[in-house]
């Protein structure tokens, strides 16, 4: 295991520090937030990415609606109500009165461009991988409504546009940006290497927020995040290890909507070979992994959180069995599998707290089982390469290391992107799933709950394309002077607007 005898010397040394620090804080309602890693970018098309939704997300920029993180129902933000006329067809209605921070006018034709931009190909976006590759066609009814006609029924369409970010008719539709324009209670000051800046926009629609600044900075290890917080420098971390949540007054754990997990290339060699998928979920020593999560992460045996419309409460994770790994990588050498051809597993520094310990960890367990697994730690821009298509052609057989959020109450969320043929993450090309994946999507009702639980079955029965691991629980460490706590959409999106300061 990685040592962090380096990394708690210097956190001491953040103990250390003067308090000038907090005190400059303290006279006013400015904050920092300390985050894992540099944000990638700033596109407001990748908010589904954990460091660019945390800053940008119901902050900068604004979705049509939003969900309950309780009912797991969507509600009303930019758009006020809306109907659906048939299978195919919603209209919404949009909030009047909304100004972009450029000054543009919130309406039809925005929504318009907004959604072209995300769904239209001129752009790679990260969020349509939420989608599922649907194709929208959206028509202006008059100022404040529109229309939007998919290609194939979307019975949830109002809870899938809570993941389209609306921005500036102004903005190039055809190249990603890093000075996002939104509708928010803030907008961007700056972007540097050292930090991001949001400072709140004087002409929003909504009420004011209580914070008057917030700043971004990024530190990779756990411990000095948490120190940082301890001793004033930052008010809040979304994410820290567990070993490091001791202080019951400012650390919080919650049972948070994401699901680790590995993708298995199934598409090389000798990944190919299903009897190697299978021996690399059993050949991991899930309970002496889960020190490295706590003891209240859950198992998981798929890729969404119990209350999601498709969770399969029947459908069981892997065991630990060793000898069966060992067992299958010996018959598939048997009939001349090249067993011994070098794997690749990606992982991606700062994905989670104890994420690069893990997956030394389990590179070691799939050595002993018999395979040759080289662990390659990587930057987000550069991890991305590997998450989305198009794939790097030269990738050989590479394992992914993952963390799935789905907080939308639906495996839709989910289902597509992993399991269909031209999903963004998918490693499959089987026309039998895409055709199960489109008829449940298109069902409602316990139609769609028992067509997504079939589609989970198989997945983790038949092709095994991925190694689930657990269902996460965050920890967060929050600052004495804010009145704020996690919730499931934490990792997503951490809106300024809910942060209160104490009296």
């Amino acid at each position: 295991m990685r040592q962090t005898n380096i990394a708690s010397l210097v956190a001491a040394a953040f103990l250390a520090m003067a308090a000038s620090t907090a005190g400059a804080q303290d006279a006013n309602h400015d904050i920092r937030i300390v985050l894992p890693e540099q944000p990638g970018n700033l596109e407001s098309c990748g908010t589904i990415i954990t460091t660019v939704g945390q800053v940008l997300s119901q902050n900068v920029t604004e979705s049509l609606t939003v969900i309950n993180t309780v009912t797991g129902q969507p509600e009303p933000k930019l758009a006020t109500k809306w109907e659906q006329l048939n299978p195919t067809t919603w209209r919404l209605t949009l909030r009047e009165g909304v100004k972009f921070h450029d000054g543009a006018d919130l309406n039809a034709k925005a929504v318009a461009f907004s959604i072209d931009r995300m769904t239209g190909g001129k752009l790679t976006c990260n969020n349509m991988a939420k989608f599922g590759n649907a194709k929208l066609t959206v028509t202006p009814v008059d100022n404040y409504i529109v229309e939007i006609k998919s290609d194939r029924p979307q019975p949830i369409l109002p809870t899938l546009l809570s993941v389209v970010m609306i921005v500036s008719p102004n903005t190039p539709a055809d190249k990603a940006v890093n000075d996002p324009v939104g509708t928010g209670p803030f907008k961007l000051a700056s972007f540097t290497q050292q930090n991001v800046v949001l400072e709140p926009f004087s002409g929003y629609w909504g009420s004011k927020p209580a914070v008057s600044k917030a700043t971004y900075i990024w530190r990779q290890e756990s411990s000095i995040r948490a120190a940082m917080v301890e001793t004033g420098e930052a008010d809040l971390t979304p994410a820290i290890a567990i070993q490091d949540a001791t202080n019951p007054q400012t650390d919080f754990a919650y049972l948070n909507s994401e699901t680790s997990a590995i993708r298995i290339d199934a598409q090389q060699p000798p990944l190919d070979d299903v009897r190697i998928r299978k021996a690399l979920n059993l050949a991991i020593d899930w309970e002496g992994l889960s020190q490295l999560f706590g003891e209240d992460a859950q198992r998981a045996s798929q890729m969404v959180v119990q209350g999601i419309i498709g969770y399969d409460k029947n459908l069981k994770s892997w065991p630990y069995d060793l000898k069966q790994a060992q067992s299958l990588i010996a018959s598939a050498k048997a009939d001349g599998v090249k067993v011994d051809t070098e794997i690749r597993l990606i992982g991606r520094n700062g994905i989670y707290p104890n994420g690069g310990e893990a997956m030394e960890a389990m590179m070691t367990m799939w050595q002993q089982a018999g395979l040759n697994v080289k662990l390659v730690m990587l930057d987000v821009a550069d991890w991305l390469r590997y998450l989305q298509k198009p794939y790097p052609e030269d990738r050989g057989p590479t394992l992914l290391q993952s963390m799935h959020d789905n907080n939308k109450g639906d495996a839709a969320f989910t289902i597509p992107i992993f399991y269909r043929s031209t999903g963004q993450y998918s490693v499959m090309n089987s026309p039998e799933m895409d055709k199960e994946i489109d008829a449940a999507m298109a069902a409602t009702g316990a139609d769609r709950e028992q067509g997504f639980q079939k589609i989970f079955d198989k997945a983790r029965k038949e092709y095994v394309t991925d190694i689930p691991m657990y269902h996460m629980i965050g920890y967060t460490r929050v600052g004495k002077r804010l009145e704020w706590k996690p919730d499931i959409s934490t990792n997503s999106e951490i809106p300024l607007a809910n942060i209160r300061f104490k009296k």
